[in-house]
């Protein structure tokens, strides 16, 4: 009974906490880590890592308007690296920390003796688990397709709450 009531009230310590960093006007800095070698890519066979980093404003209560920016490069040294930047949002459900999010991204692809360059959409979903009142641990999972190429992976972030 004793673990039950612990884990009860630390998830409403989580809700409560989250409350305030949801609002208009507050800040967000989100660093995250993606991939981590299980996102696969569709045109290249090949498992992938990366980092993206997205900052932004919350324009009205638990949306938040986004720009970001990524890098990608291939497993062991391949032979493809993507470079990203793109706009975006994402809509926080009732100021618990569930978040799904969409983007709209241009890519460029560098294979060493080519490039290119495709406009690519993303999709995402994730929960901002609060550390502190204004640092959250962030995992999520991704989609992001363009023209040829669709990804599907996860994600591990920190969220900055100003």
């Amino acid at each position: 009974m004793k673990k039950k009531l612990t884990l009860l009230f630390c998830l409403l310590a989580c809700v409560v906490s989250a409350q305030a960093q949801f609002e208009k006007g507050k800040w967000l800095l989100n660093p995250a880590v993606t991939g981590l070698g299980l996102s696969y890519d569709t045109g290249v066979d090949k498992a992938s890592f990366g980092v993206d980093v997205s900052g932004g404003v919350f324009l009205v209560d638990n949306v938040a308007l986004l720009v970001r920016g990524g890098i990608g490069v291939n497993e062991n040294g391949g032979d493809t690296d993507v470079y990203s930047l793109g706009v975006g949002g994402r809509y926080y459900f009732d100021q618990v920390g569930i978040y799904l999010g969409a983007n709209v991204n241009v890519d460029r692809y560098d294979w060493g003796t080519a490039d290119d360059t495709k406009f690519s959409f993303g999709l995402e979903a994730g929960y901002a688990f609060f550390l502190s009142r204004t640092v959250a641990l962030e995992p999520g999972v991704y989609w992001n397709v363009n023209s040829d190429r669709s990804k599907f992976g996860l994600k591990v972030g920190f969220g900055f709450y100003f």
